[in-house]
């Protein structure tokens, strides 16, 4: 009985997680379209708000790690659920942008500790056959977090003030996390609790075969700084080369800029105006949540490498078949965003109500629709990039993407000048290129269900395995702050490097870096199904 009520408030941990940090990366989109009128936002200062989730979400990648080893993954998770909680405060009653921006930052922090610290424990929590499935609960809960904040964006999109009640909301998740940990026994890999905890049968950590062997043998923890991530000691170099490649690749593959086109290609196969966005976001956000599932199912079953495999071949084949389809039929560009204060703001946001302005924004600004996030965590952060398209409404003009673009922009986020000397477009150009407009769309399908299915959540999962216990917390950390980094590169470049080498060669470039995936996997990353964690560690430190 123990046994199972430890199981499942594991996954409610796990789950609870993810949907905090997916509803916290979405939720943004909506508020946003508020806030922008209630404090006379310029688009500078927008991109502020939006980019100071990943200027906290960094700083806790750089900090996190030492919380999390040193004083242990669960006291880690309440803390993150106390910051939290601040941080949802600190927003509900802001009443100047300075305090929202530093509100922004504080569950930004929160979101990555308790990303990083939810699935380390969870993973040392449960037994090995079990290990891929909660663990990959985490991607789905983003899914479904992100989901829910566009269905609160909807409901209070005409509520004054309602962006009060979209952060307040998050309250709610992240007590019953709070909650639900309280419950569950402290960190299981020290060894003195790990012993009793298992001789009392509180966890279903290992099979028959492996107590006895831990009975022989006991597992010993060694201890491990920072710098043993870069040396030869028990192949750590390997780990982290297998670590930093997994979330590079993650990014590279083109995932948190696919989704920003989202909603200009359910436009192009005949989508009209707002329809067009809701179907975007929760159509294709349907989708993640389902082959999530079906990772989670598998995960245990076909093992990590061959979903990690499989998921970047349909990946690089789609980015493929969209480059090609979009130099026969192109795509237009998003328009970029311009402040309502602006004497020259061509396109205000004022001017629209705001009920069929924001579905539309719901397509971009995070996609783990596009993923964690982490995707999770990940946590994959798309929600600077694509301010760009919050704001652009179907109303806008559209530009085609060539060289009479010219996009720069700043670090912070996405100040762009755009200036246009092409010929304003009368009809669009795809109009006519139905069948291919199918292709792109089915396309773009296989590829958010392949993302979900492969690196969505298995980076996270082998992330949480390959480390030794004493460097877990640490190691992970720093995998995850190369991922934020990079896609925030990848997200502030983007407009940049269409304009210089065009949309459909990007799109085949994102093809290359997944056959490259493919063979990093092939070539690099362990089986680790079916196997104790303290397995996956002797096999690592074995010299290959």
């Amino acid at each position: 009985g123990r046994a199972l009520l430890v199981l499942l408030l594991s996954a409610t941990v796990s789950l609870l997680g993810g949907l905090i940090f997916g509803y916290e990366l979405g939720i943004i989109s909506g508020a946003l379209l508020q806030l922008q009128t209630d404090f006379q936002l310029s688009c500078f200062k927008q991109e502020v708000l939006v980019s100071a989730v990943l200027v906290g979400a960094l700083l806790a990648s750089l900090a996190g790690g030492i919380l999390i080893d040193r004083h242990g993954r669960r006291r880690a998770i309440l803390v993150s659920n106390l910051v939290l909680l601040v941080g949802s405060l600190i927003l509900t009653l802001a009443r100047s942008f300075t305090v929202l921006v530093l509100g922004r930052m504080t569950v930004g922090f929160a979101i990555s500790v308790s990303s990083m610290a939810c699935c380390i424990y969870v993973s040392e929590m449960v037994a090995a056959q079990r290990r891929g499935l909660l663990v990959s609960l985490y991607e789905a809960g983003i899914t479904v977090g992100i989901l829910l904040s566009y269905a609160l964006n909807y409901i209070f999109a005409d509520v004054d003030e309602g962006w009060r009640y979209m952060f307040g909301l998050a309250i709610a998740p992240t007590a019953m996390q709070f909650l639900s940990i309280l419950f569950l026994p402290v960190n299981p890999v020290k060894l003195s609790s790990w012993d009793s905890d298992c001789q009392k049968g509180l966890i279903p950590l290992q099979g028959t075969e492996d107590r006895a062997a831990a009975k022989r043998e006991p597992y010993q923890e060694k201890h491990y700084s920072f710098l043993d991530l870069f040396r030869t000691r028990d192949n750590m170099r390997r780990r982290t080369l297998v670590g930093l490649g997994l979330v590079l690749f993650q990014q590279f593959t083109g995932q948190p800029n696919v989704l920003g086109y989202a909603s200009k290609i359910f436009h192009s196969v005949g989508f009209q105006s707002n329809s067009s966005a809701i179907l975007a976001s929760v159509g294709l956000g349907a989708i993640k949540v389902v082959a999530t599932l079906v990772a989670m199912a598998l995960a245990d079953k076909a093992g990590r490498r061959v979903l990690l495999m499989a998921g970047c071949v349909v990946m690089a084949i789609s980015v493929t078949i969209i480059g090609l389809t979009s130099r026969m039929a192109p795509l237009a560009m998003a328009r970029d965003c311009k402040a309502a204060a602006g004497p020259n703001a061509s396109h205000s946001l004022t001017q629209h109500p705001l009920t069929p302005v924001l579905p539309q924004s719901a397509v971009s600004p995070v996609p783990p629709v596009s993923g964690a996030l982490k995707s999770q965590a990940g946590p994959g952060f798309a929600a600077t990039r694509s301010l760009t398209e919050v704001f652009a409404s179907t109303q806008s003009k559209e530009v085609v993407p060539d060289s009479s673009l010219t996009l720069r922009r700043d670090l912070v986020g996405q100040k762009g000048a755009l200036e246009s000397t092409g010929p304003p477009l009368s009809a669009a150009p795809w109009a006519q290129h139905t069948v291919l407009n199918w292709i792109t769309l089915l396309s773009m399908m296989a590829f958010v269900s392949a993302f979900s299915i492969g690196f969505g959540p298995m980076t996270w999962l082998v992330l949480s395995e390959i480390y030794p216990a004493g460097i877990r917390g640490r190691a992970f950390a720093f995998c995850n702050s190369f991922n934020w980094a990079a896609n925030l590169l990848i997200s502030l470049s983007f407009l940049d490097l269409i304009d210089a080498i065009g949309f459909s060669w990007m799109f085949l470039l994102y093809g290359l870096m997944g056959v490259m995936a493919v063979t990093f996997i092939y070539l690099f990353v362990p089986e680790t199904k079916g196997q104790s964690l303290e397995e996956i560690d002797q096999q690592f430190s074995r010299k290959r």
